[in-house]
């Protein structure tokens, strides 16, 4: 059993009663690793170790198990770089997907924005990420090379560059389009029909919808 997994089990057998008493121990740890997550303070961590650590503690071995499963299987796809527990990822493996229309997206997360809106029918290049010199992201952190690659094997025609409209994100499709530039591809970045400084994540179907029918020769 992994870590994930012990330290909510160890929280099980380490509690008594319904109600959380000083932390200490394995419940602290489990506060403290729960507060690392995105929105989750102090107090939506002691809520959801209430909630682990009460009543039906089902839930939490079944929430064990899945972390576990998470942290051994879930890997990179072998051709686009999104999250998956195969070699391929779903939409990799599609034969009924588009493959000479590439989507190029800055994380897993954005694919599963443009799968929501359910528009495109092409397939995905996860870059891992935006560049950010002063962060240390350069280019050789990012999926460029592989990138290259895929349109160097031939049957891709165009290149959608769905980066975030904000300056680290035009400055990475700015820099995808020349690693591209005369490799005879379309190349194609989404229509501001994304607000300017917001970031992907937070557009909604229909404005990533807009954006993809408006799109423009980068």
């Amino acid at each position: 059993m992994g870590d994930a997994s012990l330290l909510i089990v160890e929280a099980l057998s380490e509690t008594r009663g319904p109600e959380l008493s000083e932390p200490s121990g394995v419940i602290s740890r489990l506060l403290e690793e729960l507060t690392k997550l995105p929105g989750i303070g102090p107090k939506s961590a002691e809520r959801v170790a209430h909630f682990l650590l009460s009543g039906d503690r089902q839930n939490a071995v079944l929430l064990a198990e899945a972390l576990q499963a998470v942290a051994e299987k879930v890997r990179p796809c072998r051709e686009c770089f999104n999250h998956t527990d195969r070699e391929l990822c779903p939409v990799c493996s599609d034969s009924k997907r588009d493959g000479g229309l590439i989507c190029v997206v800055e994380t897993p997360r954005d694919v599963g924005s443009f799968e929501r809106a359910g528009s495109f029918r092409g397939r995905y290049h996860v870059l891992g990420g935006r560049l950010a010199p002063l962060d240390g992201m350069g280019p050789d952190r990012l999926t460029f090379g592989p990138l290259v690659e895929r349109v160097r094997r031939g049957g891709v025609r165009e290149i959608i560059l769905a980066t975030s409209p904000t300056l680290e994100g035009d400055g990475t499709a700015l820099f995808a389009s020349n690693l591209l530039a005369g490799m005879g591809v379309t190349i194609t970045r989404l229509a501001r029909g994304l607000p300017s400084g917001s970031s992907l994540e937070l557009a909604n179907a229909q404005m990533l919808v807009d954006a993809l029918e408006g799109r423009r020769a980068f």
